[in-house]
């Protein structure tokens, strides 16, 4: 359990409950709270990039989750790391925000904004229709996407540590 001197490490579960697979993130976050983590804290959000950059503010690991379209098959699990190479903007193009994701990082980044570790599973969806249900590749990887987010965590929480 997280006490006021462990490292904070935030979880993201990014989407639109309404859009199909663009739910994706709040599946899995709604999944890592069943499972009981407490060693973060778990946000669900709709993606809005200036909201998104207030509630990774003083965090010391922020992990989001998102739906993204990349062209790779659907169901496939990108980790990426922006602090290292930029999000391709494209893979982010479902979002229905002008100020998508990518762009908050960028703009966090500019302004030295930027948690200290920051990692995104993007998780490539297939279906972004009106409508709440998951298409069956994308159901199909959540369990595992939850697995890696709770492994994440703990590396995470490990290199924040080590690092205090």
């Amino acid at each position: 359990m997280a006490t006021a001197s462990s490292p904070k490490i935030l979880v993201v579960g990014i989407g639109n409950p309404f859009r199909g697979d663009d739910a994706a993130g709040l599946h899995v976050v709604r999944a890592l709270k069943e499972a009981g983590l407490n060693a973060a804290t778990l946000v669900e959000h709709s993606g809005e990039g200036a909201a998104l950059m207030e509630t990774w503010k003083g965090a010391d690991a922020v992990i989001l989750i998102d739906a993204v379209s990349s062209g790779a098959a659907p169901g496939t699990v990108h980790r990426l790391e922006p602090l290292i190479d930029p999000l391709p903007s494209a893979m982010f193009q479902h979002s229905t925000h002008a100020f998508s994701i990518p762009q908050a990082i960028e703009l966090s980044r500019a302004l030295n904004q930027l948690p200290g570790r920051l990692v995104v599973f993007g998780i490539e969806g297939t279906d972004f229709q009106a409508g709440e249900q998951l298409s069956w590749e994308v159901a199909g990887v959540l369990p595992e996407v939850a697995r890696q987010v709770i492994e994440e965590t703990r590396r995470l929480r490990s290199l924040v540590e080590s690092q205090r």
